[in-house]
C-alpha cells in the first residue's frame, strides 16, 4: 500500500479515536450532545478530516476499496459548504451508526 495512504488511513484512525475520547468523560446521550456545542464543533471537524483523507485515498487510487467512501466525502463537502443545512440527527446518526464501522474497516486495512 502507498505510503501516503497509509498515513491518511491514519489520519481517519486518529479522528475516530479522537471523537471515541470525547464521550470518555461522561457517557453520551443523544440530548447531551445537541446542547454541548464544543464537543459538536469538535466532532464536524473530525469528520472534515475523515472526509478529506478519504478524498485523497479517492485522488491517488480511484479502484480503493473503502464503504461509503463518497458518502464520506459527501457529508465532509455538506459540512463545510452546508453548514447551516446540517441536522444533529444527521451527525448522530453517523458517529452511531457508521464509525465503528468504519475504524474496523480502517483497522482491518492497516493490519494488511
Amino acid at each position: 500500500m502507498d505510503n501516503d495512504i497509509k498515513t491518511w488511513l491514519y489520519d481517519i484512525l486518529q479522528s475516530i479515536n479522537e471523537i471515541d475520547s470525547y464521550s470518555d468523560v461522561k457517557p453520551r446521550t443523544f440530548e447531551e450532545y445537541v446542547f454541548d456545542i464544543k464537543t459538536k464543533r469538535a466532532i464536524e471537524r473530525d469528520l472534515e478530516i475523515i472526509g478529506e483523507a478519504v478524498n485523497r485515498i479517492l485522488r491517488r487510487d480511484g479502484n480503493f476499496k473503502l464503504d461509503n467512501a463518497e458518502k464520506i466525502v459527501g457529508t465532509r463537502n455538506r459540512i463545510i459548504h452546508g453548514y447551516d443545512k446540517i441536522s444533529d440527527d444527521l451527525i448522530w446518526s453517523i458517529l452511531v451508526n457508521h464509525l465503528p464501522k468504519l475504524k474496523d474497516e480502517v483497522t482491518e486495512l492497516l493490519r494488511d
